[in-house]
Order: C-alpha cells, then sequence, then structure tokens
C-alpha cells in the first residue's frame, strides 16, 4: 500500500508514461502526419474569401466575401461534377459496403487453415498495387486493339471492338468493379477482426439449440458485428465527395468528362492548371463541409437506431 492505494491500482502520470513511453513514441509520427497534412492546411481555406495573386502573398490580397462561392454555385461545370461524385459515391457505396462484409463472413466459415491463408493473401494483394499500374493493366486489358476483352468478343460473338476506357457507359462500372478488386480483401480485414472477437459459447449454444449455419450467421454474425458495420458506413458517407482522385484522373478522357468530371479533378483543374487558387478552395471547402454535415447526421441516426456512433 502507498498513499492509501493498493500496489498496481494507480499509477502516476509520470510513471505511467516511463513505463509505456515506447507506445507514446509510436504516437509521434502519426501526429505530426496529421498535424502537418491534416490540420495545418486548414488555414489555407482563408483563401476560400480573400482574391490570390501569385507572388502578393499567401494569404491573399483583398477580402472578397462569398464571391467565390456564388460563382460556382451558379456554375454549370460545378453541378455537373457535383452531380457525377455523388452518382459515382453512392453507387460505389451500394456496390462496394456490403461486399467485404460478405467476404469477410464466408472466409470466417473456412475451415481449413492453409486454404483460407492462400485467401486472404490472395485477396489482401491488390491493394499494395499502385493506382497508376493498376489502370495501366486495365487499360491494356480493355484496350480496342490487343485487350483480351475485345479479342474474345470479336472470336466469340464476332462483336467489333470497343474502346471501354474512353466510353461514358462503362466509366462508372468499370471505376466500381476496379475498387470491388482492389478493396474488397483490404477492407474485410476490419470485419474479420470483430468477427474473431465473437464469443464461441454463443455459437455452441446455437448449435444445441439446432441453428444452422445460415441462422447462425443471421442472429449471431452480424448482430455482434453490427457496430463495426455501422462505423464503417459513418465513415464512407463522410466519403461521399471525396472519390479516389488518382483514379479518376488516370481514367478520365475527353470523351468521357460527362460522367468522370468530379469535384476532385474540378478542383485541380481549376487549382493547379488555370491556377484559380481561390475559387479552387472555396469549392474544395464546400465539399469538406458537406462531407462534415454527413458524418454528423449519419452518426445521429446511427446513435438512434442502433446506439453506436463514432462520438
Amino acid at each position: 500500500m502507498k498513499h492509501g492505494k493498493p500496489d498496481g491500482v494507480a499509477l502516476s502520470n509520470r510513471t505511467y508514461f516511463a513505463r509505456y513511453y515506447q507506445l507514446y513514441l509510436m504516437m509521434v509520427l502519426p501526429l505530426l502526419y496529421f498535424l502537418v497534412f491534416k490540420y495545418v492546411p486548414m488555414f489555407g481555406n482563408i483563401l476560400a474569401f480573400r482574391r490570390y495573386r501569385p507572388g502578393m502573398g499567401p494569404w491573399g490580397t483583398e477580402w472578397v466575401g462569398l464571391q467565390y462561392f456564388k460563382r460556382f454555385w451558379s456554375d454549370p461545370a460545378f453541378w455537373r461534377a457535383f452531380r457525377n461524385t455523388l452518382v459515382l459515391s453512392l453507387l460505389n457505396l451500394i456496390v462496394n459496403f456490403p461486399i467485404p462484409i460478405l467476404f469477410a463472413i464466408l472466409v470466417n466459415e473456412v475451415r481449413n487453415l492453409a486454404f483460407k491463408k492462400v485467401v486472404q493473401t490472395i485477396s489482401y494483394m491488390p491493394r499494395f498495387i499502385s493506382t497508376v499500374v493498376v489502370i495501366a493493366i486495365l487499360g491494356e486489358l480493355l484496350s480496342p486493339s490487343s485487350g483480351i476483352f475485345n479479342i474474345l468478343r470479336q472470336k466469340i460473338f464476332g462483336s467489333e471492338a470497343i474502346y471501354f476506357m474512353n466510353d461514358s457507359k462503362y466509366f462508372r462500372m468499370i471505376y466500381v468493379l476496379v475498387d470491388t478488386w482492389q478493396y474488397t480483401g483490404w477492407t474485410a480485414i476490419i470485419y474479420l477482426a470483430a468477427i474473431s472477437g465473437i464469443s464461441a459459447d454463443l455459437y455452441e449454444a446455437a448449435t444445441i439449440d439446432g441453428a444452422n449455419k445460415t441462422q447462425q450467421i443471421f442472429y449471431i454474425t452480424i448482430p455482434s458485428i453490427m457496430p463495426t458495420i455501422m462505423v464503417m458506413l459513418i465513415l464512407n458517407v463522410g466519403r461521399l465527395l471525396s472519390l479516389g482522385f488518382e483514379k479518376v484522373l488516370l481514367m478520365y478522357t475527353p470523351d468521357n468528362s460527362m460522367v468522370s468530371d468530379i469535384i476532385d479533378t474540378l478542383v485541380y483543374r481549376t487549382g493547379l492548371a488555370n491556377q484559380n487558387y481561390s475559387y479552387a478552395t472555396a469549392i474544395g471547402l464546400f465539399s469538406g463541409i458537406i462531407g462534415i454535415i454527413l458524418v454528423a447526421g449519419r452518426n445521429t441516426m446511427s446513435k438512434r437506431l442502433t446506439g453506436d456512433g463514432i462520438y
């Protein structure tokens, strides 16, 4: 006993830090990353309200208020990009949100450990392939002259070659399917971790009561990982207006621009290509505010329906 407290029950802050300082050191780099690349750039949002001219200071030369917001509010290019972003994000969410959950449940049911490891390894690997390489491979596979898909179509059905990557009809489908291939296994790790935390006693009790595998999945597995599912859904909803900029930019062509031009590519062209930094900042700030509203709204709804949220 020390100072009226049992040994090991309470530690002073200094003693606790001395004991676990390695863990605190591990936090330094992530904290620096968020500080330098996430929080410090927020000060640049002041450019959305000031006129920026190159060589005349980083914070703009004069206060213009909501001028740039009014400009993009009446800009058809912005609303086209906004619509494309929303449609592509919702389509991606509808298709690619449930697939990792289903994949994780199926992998968890595999009893052959060697086969399970092989499946997990194969499904994780696409996540580590550069987006540039993925789109380059995709371009070769879908090439109208030498792509395997067009060759098969011509030999089997006698169809004419299609330039899939250049056709606006196929852009959204290709984008979503590439995301499915690249991120299903990686995202499933989170759900597999949640499933592994479910008590085996629940499954044993269900088996004794006569529940089959399907019933165990619907009445034990899914309800048990529902908090994880809701958190992932909230985070995905918050990214509705923030798609994979690199992938869209690499797949972008003048012919498919009517469906592939999203907010991020509009900001890129406006800010970097046309050097209209204040206007681009206003568009980016608007997108960020919408994201915050979506996260807050979905979190409130989740708490009311399930009692779980991210804060």
